[in-house]
């Protein structure tokens, strides 16, 4: 099973050996391709090799790129994630609007519970009124209460100041954590036979990850609760690491503790089952003990 997160910081070569990254700088050290879920190649003074590559992708690896500021920037997609891909594709197509619109009111649901139980975590009055908005949430969401039980959200956690836009560390944490998060439903998407680029809520035409940017909604708490438990006056090699590390804590989903690496695949496969089905009784959301 996957399960390491695998962070290249510094100027390397990587190659591809009898099943093994080898990575070459001051010393050689191999692992295990089995072993990786993520790559990180968090320096672009690494060089990699074509095998290494096409290795990683037959392996279902999830490879991320940085740029010189050391901020997630792409990332390795295969073409084809599964053996039926044609097949999911041509059902992704005739997903009916009705089922979409379930599945992303579901979805907005989930998403402000888990804020909800975020703030009510640190005492937080705001709380109350995010799980009000729970109750008033339309189908589609057409009245916006994601939105405002994000203003909300922010307003009580980060503080009154504090805005999504500013380019200050706490932004820069959530940027990284949002990123690395997103990369896993990508490769999960892709994996099932799916592709990125159609959403059912976003619709963005220079966004090639719409689908993932769905999926990742009820998620995105875990980031913020890493941050805010973090509180970072800086971004730089030791926060990134602290983000990892957090982002590898175990959740309960289907009855059972699982890494947030597997819990992502466990509610992915849940959410292609509920849309193939017709039936959102069948999405998995993790529950979360603060």
């Amino acid at each position: 099973m996957s399960w390491r997160t695998v962070v290249i910081s510094s100027s390397a070569k990587l190659d591809y050996q009898m099943g093994f990254v080898v990575v070459r700088s001051d010393t050689t050290t191999k692992i295990h391709i089995g072993e990786i879920g993520v790559l990180l190649i968090e320096s672009t003074s690494v060089s990699i090799t074509a095998a290494l590559l096409s290795e990683l992708t037959k392996k279902k690896v999830k490879v991320v790129f940085c740029d010189e500021k050391r901020n997630p920037s792409s990332e390795l997609i295969p073409y084809y994630g599964s053996h039926d891909t044609s097949t999911k594709i041509k059902k992704q197509m005739e997903w009916e609007n009705e089922t979409k619109t379930a599945v992303w009111t579901r979805i907005v649901a989930a998403k402000i519970e888990k804020q909800a139980e975020h703030l009510a975590y640190w005492n937080m009055k705001e709380a109350d009124m995010l799980y009000q908005y729970i109750g008033e949430i339309q189908p589609g969401d057409i009245t916006n209460r994601e939105g405002h039980a994000a203003k909300v959200y922010f307003n009580a956690l980060m503080g009154m100041e504090f805005t999504r836009t500013a380019e200050n560390s706490i932004n820069a944490a959530l940027n990284y954590g949002y990123g690395i998060i997103l990369s896993l439903f990508n490769r999960e998407i892709a994996i099932n036979g799916y592709i990125t680029q159609i959403g059912l809520f976003h619709d963005n035409m220079f966004n090639p990850f719409n689908l993932g940017s769905d999926l990742m909604e009820p998620f995105r708490p875990i980031v913020d609760y890493a941050v805010k438990c973090m509180n970072p006056q800086k971004f730089e090699r030791e926060e990134k690491v602290h983000m990892l590390k957090a982002l590898q804590m175990e959740i309960e989903i289907a009855g059972r503790k699982e890494y947030v690496n597997n819990a992502v695949k466990i509610y992915t496969r849940s959410i292609f089952d509920a849309l193939n089905e017709k039936d959102v009784s069948l999405i998995k959301f993790y529950r979360n003990e603060l």
